[in-house]
């Protein structure tokens, strides 16, 4: 695999005859602009991947009439989408209102540049990546809430509140599910991360963290269960609903980058990102499809989740943030911290505490939010009731 730092120096060789900063400038321009180039054709084939997934799933057909299994309807979207009036709202903030959807696009794209998809293979190898990342992440509530402010427009305004709300509550005990993994691998880069999992990854070794991160991601990304706020019935479509023509195409393709971002970044944490599986690392597989293929099956799995799972309302939504994801994150940092300290390298033994109580803990908040007082209860028959009859 040709690395990024491979590419750059063919770069700097080619352009050996500019100034030193024009050919930094130029060289990191062509790469940004072919990595973004890639990333939105990316995007634009996983439109309609889940689509004919999600169909599959729901017993429906999905796109099927331009071309062969309707591979070519991402292109149909995007023609008509261009061709659409452009329509500002009278009453809209401009510049607000255009930057929203710039920002929201900008910073789903600026994240990969500090995914490590192989050896070598990042654009960003700084040592407080991690950090970086939730940080430019969590600069999406701060777009929605101009999407939704910009618009002058209540069902946009309302849903933009109940996204920053849902936001915000989810990013917490997400930052929390990771504190686990920065004391064991000692490190808050995301290259020391994966190497941190060569011998074991920390989904076997911290399942609860895993379970609590990927549900609070699903939830950043406003994805079923979890997209009240973009719920028809009753805003019609959350904080974009005054959008229209390619601002409203942009904001669909962030909406399709983040399940590819979340299961690569998940696949970094949690999967030990381009190492190959134990039992058949002595296979001559490159260390990109080890990685392309985890971040699929768990791209695969938040489409399952999507197509299956009903839509929460917005008070479980909150409440499940606080009351459930909230103690298990806390509980997770606390068993990693005590056993650093008293079973550092006894990883057996961590594991089999971990599912364990990762199991008891499942099993727990399955029954208190199972509502079993809710069931229906057998019904009586009336004593007026002539029964006999």
């Amino acid at each position: 695999m040709i690395s990024f730092n491979t590419l750059n120096l063919f770069l700097v060789d080619l352009l050996s005859f500019l100034p030193d900063k024009l050919v930094f400038t130029i060289s990191g321009l062509i790469m940004s602009v072919a990595i973004c180039t890639f990333l939105i054709g990316l995007g634009s084939v996983y439109t309609w991947f889940e689509r004919r997934v999600i169909a599959r799933f729901q017993n429906r057909s999905g796109p099927n009439r331009w071309g062969p299994f309707g591979i070519l309807q991402p292109i149909a979207d995007a023609v008509k989408l261009l061709i659409k009036e452009d329509i500002i709202p009278a009453t809209a903030d401009k510049m607000v209102f255009i930057a929203a959807p710039i920002i929201f696009l900008c910073t789903t794209l600026l994240v990969y540049a500090f995914l490590p998809l192989g050896i070598d293979s990042q654009l960003g190898n700084i040592n407080v990546a991690l950090l970086f990342v939730l940080g430019i992440t969590s600069v999406n509530a701060l777009s929605v809430f101009m999407a939704g402010w910009a618009s002058r427009n209540k069902y946009a305004t309302l849903g933009a509140i109940r996204a920053v709300a849902m936001l915000i509550s989810y990013e917490v005990p997400m930052a929390i599910s990771l504190m686990g993994i920065v004391m064991v691998s000692q490190s808050l880069s995301l290259v020391g991360i994966v190497n941190a999992q060569s011998n074991i990854p920390f989904i076997i070794l911290q399942p609860l963290g895993a379970i609590t991160f990927m549900i609070a991601a699903i939830a950043e990304m406003s994805r079923a269960p979890f997209d009240m706020i973009e719920s028809e019935s009753e805003l019609i479509g959350g904080y974009i609903t005054e959008y229209a023509g390619m601002k409203f195409a942009v904001f669909q393709l962030s909406e399709f980058l983040a399940p590819i971002f979340t299961a690569s970044l998940f696949t970094v944490l949690f999967l030990g990102g381009s190492n190959p599986l134990k039992f058949l690392e002595f296979l001559p597989i490159p260390g990109i499809l080890w990685f392309a293929s985890k971040s699929f099956v768990i791209t695969a799995i938040l489409l399952w989740f999507r197509s299956t799972w009903p839509r929460l309302r917005i008070d479980q939504i909150m409440g499940f943030a606080w009351k459930v994801l909230m103690p298990a994150a806390i509980l997770n940092t606390l068993l990693v911290g005590l056993e650093l300290v008293f079973i550092r390298d006894n990883y057996i033994l961590q594991i089999i505490i971990n599912m364990l109580i990762f199991v008891v803990f499942i099993y727990l908040i399955a029954n208190i939010l199972g509502q079993k007082r809710l069931k229906l209860k057998e019904p009586v028959p009336s004593e007026l009731a002539n029964m006999d009859a």
